[in-house]
């Protein structure tokens, strides 16, 4: 007799799932331009900034209003971090919905080193040419001090791709929960019944009005400041 499978739920909405994707792309965009760094590459590049700065503000501001596993309250628990982690090498992660504890502290660590990139960004310079938008607000030695912060962010962030990285591959494999495609798809398999009632047109309407919010506040912020 064949055995059924599991009846697949909606966990990550749309909106969440073009953030992360769309961030993947810059920050591989960014990383690149910023390695090669010519002047048409650090043009690209703090184009990419200015994307990644309004992604860094969408997610915030989504991470209260969207869908339950949106939500940091809904992942963002201290209390659970040791219990999970003593448990980490059990095999049977099928209660976990949303992103396990260890995976919403590198969501809360991306997002704020993302955030210092981005925002220090605006004020760095290379003592040469090139100068961030907000460059004025601040003297040279603090806009060295910020350059500084920049480049050390980048560094942080090879560190948290990697550990992102390792983590996928852990569970992928060893876990055998699927990480990937329910990115991809938004459904998981195996999951608790839920009474959650998502509504497609509501979710893509709230994050496409607060991501032209986001992007008009970024447009604002390096042309108007």
């Amino acid at each position: 007799m064949t055995k059924s499978m599991p009846p697949k739920q909606r966990v990550w909405d749309l909106p969440l799932r073009l953030f992360h994707w769309s961030l993947t792309l810059l920050v591989a965009f960014s990383l690149y331009t910023g390695i090669n760094g010519g002047f048409k590459e650090m043009d690209y590049h703090m184009m990419s900034g200015y994307g990644i700065l309004t992604l860094v503000i969408f997610r915030v501001a989504w991470g209260i209003i969207g869908s339950t596993h949106s939500r940091f309250r809904s992942f963002i628990n201290l209390s659970q971090l040791i219990p999970y982690t003593k448990q980490l090498l059990n095999r049977d992660q099928s209660g976990i919905k949303g992103h396990n504890p260890l995976g919403a502290l590198g969501i809360v660590a991306m997002l704020l080193v993302l955030g210092t990139q981005a925002t220090t960004g605006l004020f760095a310079n290379d003592d040469i040419f090139l100068e961030g938008p907000l460059v004025h607000l601040v003297d040279d030695a603090t806009s060295d001090r910020l350059t500084t912060v920049h480049h050390f962010c980048a560094k942080a962030l090879y560190v948290l791709i990697g550990l992102h990285l390792i983590a996928i591959i852990f569970h992928e494999l060893y876990q055998r929960e699927r990480l990937v495609l329910p990115m991809i798809s938004g459904y998981k398999r195996g999951l608790p019944a839920s009474a959650d009632k998502p509504s497609f047109m509501r979710e893509s309407v709230s994050a496409s009005l607060l991501l032209a919010a986001c992007a008009g506040f970024t447009y604002w912020l390096i042309n108007y400041l």
